[in-house]
């Protein structure tokens, strides 16, 4: 009886391990399906279209020539690549030979006063990518700053969202190209400094971005901060939560993905906008260069302003989500 039990026990467990590992295969077989067809359908769209250009590209014929296809970007993307090193490569011997010319100064008398002056030349097209880079983050701070607080307020406050709900309606479409030309004067006349820590230009840019960008944040907020449940109002009143543990407590854990809608729509806007300001107010970034490219009409500029749009892009698509990575980090502390 006992040996007839241990073999059931042991087919049993057999049958068990068998269906454990057919549902595992089936499981992983699914996984390997779903990641191959995510991997696959975005590769199949990237070389279907990578062959349209190819094949239409030629067909197009500007003043400075045909339109540049994959292989003359990519060609000039290398090139840019270069010019960036030869640079550095430059800066780093314009560092070494005054560090050799102080060191003699120094010799001869070591109470000479000497410094080292930044390297004179342009910047190159890696250095206005993060020229770029940091005025828009600069610009979506500022916009985070004034937009969340404020939305939290107009979304608790029916008779304050009333009233400023006129003035958001108004200023939420303006576009950039109005509010520069204003943001440049109000900057030339009340930026005034001998030793300024900050040039015009940035200034002038970022405060176009936050212009510009802070409106779906503010929306987004106060929307998630007003649809917040009425359940969890109650359960605050009746512990007599006070204004900041209410906020903290209740209000952003409940609205935090309608802030982050907005904060993700905020920065692709910001990221829009600074490329234009950045043309029209001849700021150094993205913006200038695809200009200065445009400008400048040689055979290589389609090249290099469609290296300068495809950098653009990657890195707006980059940027939006790296913010959703933050949507889910706080989301998932929360």
């Amino acid at each position: 009886m006992t040996h007839t039990t241990t073999l059931n026990q042991a087919d049993s467990l057999s049958q068990g391990q068998r269906w454990l590992r057919a549902l595992t295969e089936k499981v992983s077989g699914i996984n390997l399906a779903e990641a191959g067809r995510q991997l696959l359908l975005p590769a199949i769209g990237i070389v279907l279209f990578l062959a349209f250009w190819h094949a239409a590209a030629p067909q197009v014929q500007t003043s400075l020539g045909a339109f540049p296809g994959p292989a003359q970007v990519m060609e000039q993307t290398g090139q840019l690549w270069q010019e960036h090193s030869n640079q550095r490569d430059r800066a780093a011997q314009f560092v070494t030979m005054q560090e050799k010319r102080n060191e003699r100064i120094l010799a001869e008398n070591p109470n000479a006063e000497t410094k080292i002056r930044d390297y004179p030349g342009a910047p190159t097209f890696i250095d206005q990518i993060f020229t770029s880079l940091g005025t828009v983050l600069a610009g979506f701070i500022l916009a985070t700053i004034i937009a969340v607080p404020l939305g939290i307020i107009i979304g608790l406050n029916r008779h304050f969202s009333a009233a400023v709900n006129p003035l958001i309606q108004v200023f939420k479409p303006v576009s950039p190209l109005a509010w520069l030309p204003l943001v440049t004067m109000v900057v030339s006349a009340t930026y005034v400094s001998d030793d300024p820590m900050f040039e015009k230009s940035f200034l002038t840019s970022m405060i176009t971005v936050t212009l510009c960008s802070l409106w779906p944040t503010l929306i987004n907020t106060s929307v998630g901060v007003s649809a917040v449940n009425p359940d969890l109002l109650n359960v605050s009143k009746v512990l007599r939560l006070s204004f900041w543990t209410h906020v903290r407590k209740v209000v952003l854990p409940s609205s935090v993905p309608m802030i982050f809608t907005g904060l993700r729509v905020s920065l692709g806007i910001a990221w829009m906008v600074l490329i234009a300001a950045e043309m029209l107010a001849q700021s150094p970034g993205l913006g200038k260069f695809v200009w200065d490219e445009f400008q400048n009409g040689s055979s290589e500029s389609l090249s290099r302003i469609m290296v300068a749009v495809l950098a653009i892009g990657f890195i707006g698509f980059l940027l939006d989500r790296i913010m959703l990575l933050i949507q889910k980090k706080v989301a998932w502390n929360e």
